[in-house]
């Protein structure tokens, strides 16, 4: 975790896994964390579209629907300076089925308001979590 100082505003940020190197070593990316943007990345409608989005594309796995299996999957991603989202990654596991469908649902979301840092879109994680209720 790094505090920086870009002009006049504190922001923190901390290195994202971002996989291996041709070479095998391990990758990282240095990302902004959300609670400290001085504008926040948001999806394009606000939360209301997205909980929208999220209920529209989720397909509840099978046989997870069938066991019973329900929950809350909860992700962190990135959303770039250019608002693409990225490096989805589960953070709070329910169950292998609800996990891929969490990652699924979040690959596919549309491009969001990048989040800011004095004007300049930056990247931000983001933990969002994806419910799964029978």
């Amino acid at each position: 975790m790094i505090l920086l100082t870009t002009g006049k505003t504190f922001a923190q940020t901390c290195r994202v896994s971002i996989g291996t190197t041709h070479q095998g070593h391990a990758s990282f990316m240095e990302v902004y964390e959300y609670d400290y943007v001085t504008d926040k990345p948001s999806y394009p409608g606000g939360d209301c579209q997205l909980m929208q989005f999220i209920n529209e594309t989720r397909k509840y796995p099978e046989k997870a629907y069938q066991a019973g299996v329900q929950g809350r999957v909860t992700c962190s991603f990135i959303v770039n300076a250019n608002g693409t989202v990225s490096h989805i990654k589960v953070i709070k596991s329910v169950e292998e089925s609800l996990n891929q469908e969490a990652i699924r649902i979040l690959s596919q979301m549309p491009t969001w308001n990048p989040g800011r840092v004095d004007g300049r879109p930056v990247p931000v994680r983001v933990i969002r979590s994806i419910p799964f209720r029978r």
